[in-house]
């Protein structure tokens, strides 16, 4: 995604210069968390029980029938034709698209797949595994050459969806807006980039292809950001164990 660079909450505000970076690219919309790192530097609807599967929630509650029981891979798929279904979708697909599986060739292949339209999916594919192999952008946030972490830390890129807004829906179209923070770094005791959240907000323009959403487009803003809290920062070891015993999750409203 372009414009990564974010502002996390509490410390240093980072300032970013990523927005040349995908300018130039176009494709790398799909760096939700690393370039922000690597540079730190026409209906309205709420999305809420469009199928009337559920009373009215409070704005702070979940919303929606349950999740999709499908998987493209391991990606939510089968989801509702309606607003429920396109917020759902973007919600998983923002998960999938900042994970650190991003890094690794195959496994970005298959999700390039799995959430863009055909058409979108190869023509984007060669320009992202020019990028997540590029050795420079590797080197900046602290990855070898192959895309795996130093031995003694551990690579952390995870996406956190907070709140999804449908801006417009139609029979076969729909752009969603994902709020998500971002957990982004390198955990480990000799690590020169430790693991920051920032705060986004992506809206994704999705199209009904397969009887399923499919990304074809999306952009990105920073905010809204939450004030920082008094909690610590916890130590290198405490964070690597957090990420290797706590799996992420995949979304679906």
């Amino acid at each position: 995604m372009p414009e990564r660079g974010g502002e996390p909450y509490g410390g240093t505000r980072r300032r970013s210069s990523s927005r040349s970076l995908a300018t130039v690219m176009g494709v790398v919309v799909l760096l939700i968390a690393a370039i922000a790192f690597a540079n730190r530097g026409t209906d309205d609807s709420s999305g809420g029980d469009e199928d009337g599967g559920g009373p009215a929630a409070a704005p702070t509650a979940p919303t929606g029938g349950k999740p999709v029981a499908g998987k493209n891979g391991a990606i939510p798929s089968g989801f509702g034709h309606d607003a429920q279904g396109a917020e759902s979708a973007a919600a998983n697909y923002a998960v999938a698209l900042g994970s650190a599986e991003m890094f690794d060739k195959a496994a970005r292949q298959s999700i390039a797949q799995a959430v863009y339209t055909p058409d979108q999916a190869a023509r984007r594919q060669a320009d992202l595994d020019k990028v997540y192999s590029d050795p420079a952008f590797l080197r900046r946030i602290g990855l070898e050459k192959n895309g795996a972490a130093p031995e003694g830390s551990t690579f952390v890129s995870r996406i956190i969806p907070v709140g999804t807004k449908t801006k417009k829906v139609s029979a076969d179209t729909a752009s969603v807006e994902v709020w998500y923070s971002s957990l982004f770094g390198l955990s480990g005791v000799t690590s020169k980039n430790p693991v920051s959240e920032s705060w986004y907000t992506s809206t994704y323009k999705l199209k009904w292809v397969g009887n399923d959403w499919k990304v074809e487009d999306f952009s990105q803003k920073d905010g809204p950001v939450p004030v920082n809290g008094d909690q610590r920062a916890s130590t290198a070891d405490d964070m690597s164990k957090a990420v290797e015993q706590y799996g992420g999750f995949t979304y679906a409203r």
